[in-house]
């Protein structure tokens, strides 16, 4: 500390003067650098840009926010857009491609939850987030060193070590998002994630079939593959400087905001998540049972275009895409109306009945699929942008990562278990992909009945998940004045 800054800010020496003054003058000190930064919410409202509180710089920060996970994205989907690649290369058949996926989300099935409460307990956001990224660029490096030396173990183990850390990454993204954006434009703040992380799908359709051609014209076989996928690895690097980057900027915001996370000082704990309630278990198995007839249909998409409506590898591509493309344009949309209307749980429950349209569409007719695709991204958008932030208006701040971290983890689980199932289905059906369909059709009637089960339980006990923006303002207001009449009446001394 320097001389200027050990100095009083009142100098009181002249107190005992013989001048016999009551008062001395006060002497006021020069400002350090550090004395800026704490008062900086006054002194940077000339400058909103460089004011954390300000709507530019939270709207930077969710840059980077999205830009995070659009890496892991990318990449997770590498193999869906090389399918017919993957099974030729590597001579595997429909349940061994589909162990790339499930090999993903079997280690998610505890380390989401553990990963949440790293980031509540241990870790802290930013490092969290720093650690789980790091993972997820080690994880596809090792998945395409498994491609160029053909060993197609060594990829399953670098896929799993992906998985580790691309789930974890996604918890600390929606825990970044609410840390920022709770009580301002939360619902269109997660959908414009999702946009950005699906974009990231969508370019790995568009540009990965181009690339591996143009990359096996120099490598021949798996090694043209392996190189293919050590290019899309630089997404990952990417990513992981915009991690870096925004760690900074929260530790800076924390700093200069004195942000408090959590005022009453509470300890998340493992055993928190027993505390729970119903809703939030419903909001779970919607996690699980809409996100299953959306993810392995688009792994298995490319095959089942080709099958069903005479595409080529490439067209089946464009058309599987059509999903995670709709949802990067329409996500952040739906979010900004959300924002303005509320009504999650309705939004949730429209979004499950189109999705089924669609699959029926894909299923029982021979309209053009473009049209059953745009439905289902159009559905897979609403919902996101309408459940995901749910959980904030369930838990406690203290409790996110735990929460998030729990639905992660069953998400997980059912993608695991259900990837798996699906390759055996095909396989056992001939190639044919009827049965698949009505496999994924039954898990979003279960969707639909846990967001009744969502919408009874709220209505029964008053809460907020499907109220208007307007009524959840006075909600929470009601509910502060109770806590603080509480406080009130406590008494001073106990007996």
């Amino acid at each position: 500390m320097s001389h200027e800054e050990r100095k009083p800010i009142v100098d009181n020496s002249s107190c005992g003067s013989s001048s016999g003054e009551d008062e001395a003058k006060p002497v006021v000190r020069r400002r350090s650098t550090r004395d800026t930064e704490l008062a900086a919410p006054k002194s940077l409202g000339r400058c909103c840009d460089c004011n954390p509180s300000s709507t530019p710089h939270r709207f930077l920060a969710l840059l980077f926010m999205c830009l995070l996970g659009f890496g892991s994205y990318f990449c997770y989907d590498n193999p869906g857009a090389l399918q017919d690649v993957f099974q030729k290369e590597l001579d595997l058949n429909s349940t061994e491609f589909t162990l790339i996926y499930s090999i993903y989300s079997w280690p998610n099935i505890v380390l989401c939850f553990v990963g949440g409460f790293l980031i509540d307990r241990v870790f802290g956001i930013r490092l969290g987030t720093i650690i789980y990224m790091l993972i997820v660029l080690l994880g596809q490096l090792i998945f395409a060193t498994g491609g160029v030396l053909g060993q197609f173990w060594l990829m399953i183990v670098g896929r799993f070590i992906f998985g580790i850390g691309a789930e974890s990454l996604a918890v600390a993204q929606n825990s970044y998002a609410v840390l920022w954006f709770k009580g301002k434009e939360l619902n269109m703040v997660f959908g414009l994630q999702l946009s950005v992380a699906r974009f990231g799908s969508t370019v790995n359709f568009w540009i990965m079939q181009p690339l591996y051609g143009y990359v096996s014209k120099i490598y021949e076989g798996y090694t043209g593959l392996g190189v293919a996928l050590f290019l899309a690895s630089s997404t990952c690097v990417m990513s992981l400087l915009c991690t870096l980057i925004l760690g900074w900027m929260d530790k800076r915001a924390e700093r200069i905001l004195k942000r408090n996370n959590n005022p009453g000082g509470e300890i998340a704990k493992l055993s928190d998540i027993v505390t729970f309630k119903l809703d939030f278990w419903m909001v779970s198995v919607v996690c699980v049972a809409y996100y299953v007839a959306i993810f392995p249909f688009v792994a298995l998409g490319q095959a089942f275009f080709i099958s069903n409506f005479d595409m080529t590898p490439d067209q089946a591509n464009t058309v599987n895409s059509i999903v995670y493309l709709i949802s990067a344009i329409a996500s952040p949309l739906f979010g900004f109306v959300i924002d303005k209307v509320g009504r999650n749980v309705t939004w949730v429950f429209c979004a499950t009945i189109s999705t089924f349209v669609a699959h029926l569409l894909l299923t029982f007719t021979h309209f053009d699929p473009y049209i059953a695709m745009t439905i289902m991204g159009l559905s897979y958008s609403m919902l996101a942008a309408s459940l995901w932030p749910m959980v904030s208006l369930i838990v406690p701040e203290y409790q996110l990562g735990t929460a998030y971290g729990f639905c992660q983890s069953v998400q997980n689980l059912g993608l695991a278990v259900v990837t798996i199932v699906a390759g055996i289905i095909v396989d056992s059906s001939g190639g044919s992909h009827f049965w698949l369909q009505l496999f994924f059709m039954l898990f979003l009637l279960i969707s639909l009945i846990a967001t009744c089960f969502i919408w009874a339980y709220n209505r029964k006990h008053q809460g907020n998940l499907n109220m208007s923006p307007t009524q959840r303002a006075t909600y929470h207001t009601s509910i502060s004045t109770q806590r603080r009449g509480i406080l009130d009446r406590r008494p001073l001394l106990g007996n």
